[in-house]
C-alpha cells in the first residue's frame, strides 16, 4: 500500500496550491480518502474528506469555502485544492485512506502517506 503526497511548498499569504495523493495497493473505490494535517507542536487535524464510491466530501469548518477536495477514480490520485491560503493554513499535510469512515477522526483511517510540506508566508 502506497500514499504519495505532492505539491506542497512556500505560497504566499493569499496565493493557492494544490496538492495531490496518488494511491496503489488497495481497492481505490472502495476507500474513503482524507487530508490531515499537522503544525508544528499541534495535533493532527482533519481537513477534507472525499468518498471513491459516491464522490461526497466533507470539510473541516476551518477550510470550508477555501479548499476544494476532487478524486480521479482512474488515476487513483485525490486532491485538494487551496485557495486564500494564510499563514495558519501552514503545516505538513498528510492524505490518508479508510475503508469504513465516517468522519475525519483518524482512527478511522488505515493508511498514510507520509506528508508534503506547506508553508505560507505573511
Amino acid at each position: 500500500v502506497r500514499l504519495v503526497e505532492s505539491g506542497g511548498g512556500l505560497v504566499q499569504a493569499g496565493g493557492s496550491l494544490r496538492l495531490s495523493c496518488a494511491a496503489s495497493g488497495f481497492p481505490f473505490d472502495d476507500y474513503a480518502l482524507g487530508w490531515f494535517r499537522q503544525a508544528p507542536g499541534q495535533e493532527r487535524e482533519g481537513v477534507s474528506l472525499i468518498s471513491s464510491s459516491d464522490g461526497s466530501t466533507y470539510y473541516a469548518d476551518s477550510v470550508k469555502g477555501r479548499f476544494t477536495i476532487a478524486g480521479d477514480n482512474a488515476e487513483n490520485t485525490v486532491y485538494l485544492l487551496m485557495n486564500s491560503l494564510s499563514p495558519e493554513d501552514t503545516a505538513v499535510y498528510y492524505c490518508a485512506a479508510g475503508l469504513r469512515v465516517t468522519s475525519l477522526n483518524i482512527d478511522e483511517y488505515d493508511y498514510w502517506g507520509q506528508g508534503t510540506q506547506v508553508t505560507v508566508s505573511s
